[in-house]
């Protein structure tokens, strides 16, 4: 009896409360009067589960769902006892019920728990008490049964029934659940408890049903007979439980993983065996064993009669086990003369017996030798529990099931560590660098058993060992040294992986097993496309002998899989190859030289092969792709740049540019910037795109003037080395042009892109998708120097060229329908902009998603056109929204989230919010004049906004103390004619009548 499954059954009916066992996640079990009474069904049931010492409790509603209530209410001589369906399940440690039957010609002691009403202080809940006493020898074979109990409680003042409440009391026998208790005695003056016996009831379909469908894993219908001489030698000297094996001890801080353990029970209910997987790539170390050893031992402490554990590794040593089984439990015609006879006599008891056992097959090695020696169960008491490295469908079917078991969660790993460490008295190794020591070691419960104890033995801090073990000089099996391999928890991670490695070259008829297990080890542990197998790269670097087919290294692939050195799932794209980070170590660290650097360019040219031509349209692959290459680009380095190697690292730089990660892109464009300039020299042209390229990264994050003084010089180099008709001199002064426009330069920037847009046409042609950029930079140029319709005639062009040329949803046509919509809506033209504005912002969320820079400002052309056509309210809407995501994407201080503010701070000007406008304009000054500099004409426009609201609130000093310096510098940055420098003159002198 568990005492966490006690149930207090409250209802609405002539009873008014009642007990009850939990004997299922939503299953109740109690006595049929306890919700039925004067021939009606209780108006209501509801459940609390738990006892008061042990853990909280837990409320649930309840219903009835045996027997059916749609039949009517039973009539008599119907089984005392019912069922009741919680609304959500109760989560309850310990094993399945078991069922039992008394018998014998010894007296039989039970014992169960309720909530009788002598139990209970005046005034206050329920309260438990312990039901215990005898079965007479008699009693056992009537249909009711009188429960002998040492105590008999006293009336209850007012004629209360003592034992009313105790209806519905599972009564247990040797751990067997044989009753509930049901009624008192009147002619004992309601002394006498009496009982139902289940084995009536567990007869019934439609109880059996709903018993083992919905009882707790495990759960079946089989009735064990049990006497007064159960748990004491019987005739054949057998004193049960027996334990065969024996079962492996825990290691030390051994972390429970609930959530796995959940998912066996829910496998092993289907009644079959569970089969127990890595779910990723790797020489073991998982903790299949030690899970398989906690499900063992806590089946022992759970009254299973037999648990049986075998190595599994060689079939042979699963016989000898079984025999030895047969054996201990004394089964007739196990003589021990014939191993395999007395085997297959254990299999054919562990079928037909009503006793409950585990048969655990640790690491199955052999699928198709240990065919025939898979225990079933034709009772249902019994299950097999199996570990495996391999992913084989052969250990699948007949009833197996496989529970994939993947590494600790990060939650799971800190506790291995802190309980590790603090079992040696060792707290203070711990340090705010654990984190940092379970991700780096792929929380691998093997290597974080084998670093702990290498922590201990050398008083290492978590700082410490990460700092060694992410030293390139560190070999692995230094950082996880197999002395440390104190407690016998696993192999090390090298000898593991040779091993499989062995069988896997074994069982290759490709050649290609160990060049294809060294290719995968130089990307991303997390898992790379399953099409980079079928790129040409692949399939002419992998083999020496000339190139080799898809077909090919499919094969080779899932033979890797089946020895769990990789693991390979296409439901996962696209991440669907992945190898466990320690294993990809460990190969690493075996492959020679000139091997490595060739596999990193094939590796390098297969990435690029499959990269898509627009990332927006495959945003989950672009983002692996750059993973992979940020991985490759690690671990290859300067290898990368022998021969074309290092094209993706541009393509991947390019990539974070196109997904509006300008400040990864700007740290990724630094390093290569700085590896071109040390191993291709400063004029290189692949060092001048680097750094042309890190330019736009700064621009893109708002970093305008460390931008220009890059482009400037990128600009003279490139034209000084390539010539000023050259198509990257071309492409630096545009970048410089667009640099010069986001500053405020716009006459410079005019100036360039004119010449540049006629050179371009020149020199590139006039749909090459650069030339257009060119001509849409230059429209923008236009539009903000105030000529508006040389603008639009530019963008009307480029939008029909680049939707013949790129399509309708390419990136750059979005852009380019944006712009020309905001020039519709400055000369006037304001349905037609909404009309675009409202497809582009649907587009762009569709191809680039919601948060992508390019969708915000979308959205944010759109708020803008709203205004003007008097739609308000769905323009602050808007506003609001992209204000907010503009914060969280691109940061507080960056200029398209000043623009975002400034604009809705105009918005709350406009609805005589102004409080909240001065708010956020206040915010906005203040950034941009760090940001961008007090002359910046952003910042200028901030002050001059910020002082209208002031002036609006009636704070003349204030907007004063603003205007006075702004009129000044506007007229000066801005010149005297800009609309900016005439509110500031007009603020100024209503400021000053006011005064």
């Amino acid at each position: 009896m568990d005492p966490q499954r006690l149930v207090w059954v409250r209802t609405g009916g002539p009873e008014g409360a009642g007990s009850g066992y939990l004997i299922g996640p939503q299953l109740v079990l109690t006595a049929l009067h306890v919700v039925l009474g004067d021939g009606r069904w209780a108006e209501r049931a509801e459940a609390r589960v738990g006892h008061p010492r042990f853990g909280d409790l837990v409320e649930r509603r309840a219903e009835v769902c045996w027997p059916d209530t749609r039949d009517g209410v039973p009539g008599v001589g119907a089984p005392d006892v019912a069922l009741l369906w919680l609304d959500r399940p109760v989560p309850a440690s310990g094993g399945p019920v078991r069922w039992g039957r008394p018998g014998g010609t010894a007296r039989l002691p039970f014992n169960g728990a309720g909530f009788p009403a002598f139990a209970a202080d005046a005034g206050s809940a329920a309260q438990v008490e312990d039901l215990h006493g005898e079965l007479s020898v008699v009693g056992t074979s009537l249909p009711g049964w009188v429960l002998d109990c040492p105590v008999w409680p006293a009336s209850r003042p007012g004629g209360e029934r003592p034992w009313a409440g105790a209806s519905g009391s599972a009564v247990f026998c040797h751990g067997r659940l044989v009753g509930v208790a049901v009624e008192d005695n009147r002619t004992m003056n309601w002394r006498r408890l009496h009982a139902a016996p289940l084995h009536e009831a567990l007869r019934l379909p439609g109880f059996a049903g709903l018993v083992t469908r919905h009882g707790h894993p495990g759960t079946t219908t089989v009735l064990e007979e049990v006497t007064g001489e159960s748990g004491t030698p019987g005739a054949d000297g057998v004193v049960w439980p027996v334990e065969v094996g024996p079962v492996p001890a825990l290691a030390s801080a051994f972390q429970p993983r609930s959530v796995l353990r959940d998912r066996i029970d829910a496998a092993r209910s289907g009644g079959g065996s569970v089969v127990l997987t890595q779910v990723l790539s790797g020489g073991g170390g998982f903790g299949k064993t030690q899970l398989a050893a906690a499900c063992a031992t806590d089946a022992l402490a759970q009254d299973v009669d037999l648990v049986v554990w075998a190595s599994a590794t060689e079939v042979q040593q699963v016989i000898t086990q079984y025999a030895q089984a047969a054996a201990d439990i004394r089964l007739p015609g196990a003589t021990g003369q014939d191993p395999e006879a007395d085997a297959r006599a254990l299999l054919k008891w562990l079928a037909t017996t009503s006793r409950r056992w585990l048969v655990v097959l640790d690491d199955v090695v052999h699928p198709t030798e240990l065919g025939g020696w898979w225990p079933v169960s034709r009772t249902g008491t019994g299950w097999v529990l199996a570990t495996t490295r391999l992913h084989d469908a052969r250990l699948t079917g007949h009833g197996r099931s496989r529970v994939d078991i993947d590494v600790y969660t990060p939650a799971e790993a800190g506790a291995y560590l802190r309980e590790r460490l603090h079992g040696d008295g060792m707290d203070h190794l711990l340090d705010d660098r654990a984190a940092d020591l379970a991700e780096a070691l792929g929380h691998l419960p093997l290597a974080l058993g084998l670093a702990a104890a290498h922590m201990i033995n050398e008083e290492l801090t978590c700082a410490d060992y990460v700092r060694r073990f992410t030293d390139r000089r560190t070999r692995l099996e230094e950082a996880l040294p197999e002395t440390a391999d104190t407690e016998g928890y696993g192999r090390p991670i090298a000898v593991a992986l040779l091993l499989s490695l062995d069988a896997a070259r074994a069982a290759d008829t490709t050649g290609l097993v160990l060049p294809a297990l060294r290719l995968a080890a130089l990307l991303d542990p997390a898992g790379h496309p399953r099409a980079l197998w079928a790129a040409p790269p692949v399939l002419r670097g992998l083999s020496p002998a000339g190139p080799v087919t898809a077909d090919r290294t499919h094969t080779v692939l899932r033979l890797l899989h089946r020895y769990a050195l990789l693991t390979c799932d296409t439901r996962a794209e696209p991440r669907a190859v992945r190898v466990h980070a320690l294993t990809a170590r460990a190969v690493r660290e075996n492959t020679p030289e000139a091997q490595l650097a060739h596999l990193a360019g094939t590796a390098a040219a297969a990435l690029l092969h499959i990269w898509p031509e627009i990332d927006q349209s495959h945003p989950d692959l672009a983002a692996a792709l750059r993973a992979n290459t940020d991985v490759l680009a690690d671990h290859a380095r300067d290898r990368l740049w022998d021969g074309s190697g290092h094209s993706v690292l541009y393509r991947a730089g390019n990539s974070l540019l196109d997904a509006g990660l300008s400040a990864t892109a700007a740290t990724h464009w630094q390093r290569v910037t700085d590896d071109a300039a040390r191993l291709l020299g400063a004029g290189h042209r692949y060092t001048l795109a680097a750094r042309g390229n890190l330019a736009a990264s700064y621009r893109e994050a708002g970093r305008t003037g460390e931008a220009i003084a890059i482009e400037e010089q990128v600009a003279a180099d490139t034209e000084r080395l390539l010539g000023d008709q050259h198509a990257d001199t071309l492409i630096a002064r545009a970048s410089l042009a667009c640099s010069y426009r986001m500053a405020g330069r716009v006459g410079e920037a005019i100036a360039i892109e004119e010449r540049v847009s006629a050179d371009c046409r020149r020199v590139l042609d006039d749909d090459d998708p650069r030339t257009l950029a060119v001509l849409a930079n230059l429209a923008a140029s236009y539009w903000e120097a105030g000529r508006v319709g040389e603008a639009i005639e530019i963008e009307e062009r480029v939008v029909a060229d680049s939707r013949r040329v790129l399509g309708e949803r390419h990136p750059d046509t979005l852009s380019a329908r944006g712009n020309l919509a905001a020039s519709y809506r400055e000369a006037g033209r304001t349905g037609e902009a909404i009309a675009i504005e409202e497809q582009v912002a649907a587009d762009s969320a569709r191809v680039l998603g919601d948060s992508h820079p390019d969708t915000i400002t979308a959205l944010a052309n759109l708020a803008t056109s709203y205004w003007k056509a008097g739609r308000t309210g769905e323009a602050l809407a808007i506003e609001e929204q992209v204000a907010a995501d503009s914060a969280r994407i691109l940061g507080d201080s960056h200029p398209d989230t000043l623009t975002a503010l400034g604009n809705l701070a105009a918005s709350y000007q406009l609805t005589r919010r102004i409080d909240e406008a001065i708010a956020i304009e206040e915010q906005v000054a203040v950034a941009s004049a760090r940001v961008q500099g007090d002359h910046h004409p952003d910042t200028l426009i901030a002050r001059v906004n910020l002082a209208s609201s002031y002036l609006r609130a009636g704070r003349v000093d204030d907007a004063l103390r603003l205007l006075r310096p702004a009129a000044v510098d506007c007229a000066r940055e801005l010149g005297d004619g800009h609309p900016v420098t005439r509110a500031a003159r007009d603020h100024l002198a209503a400021a000053r009548r006011q005064t």
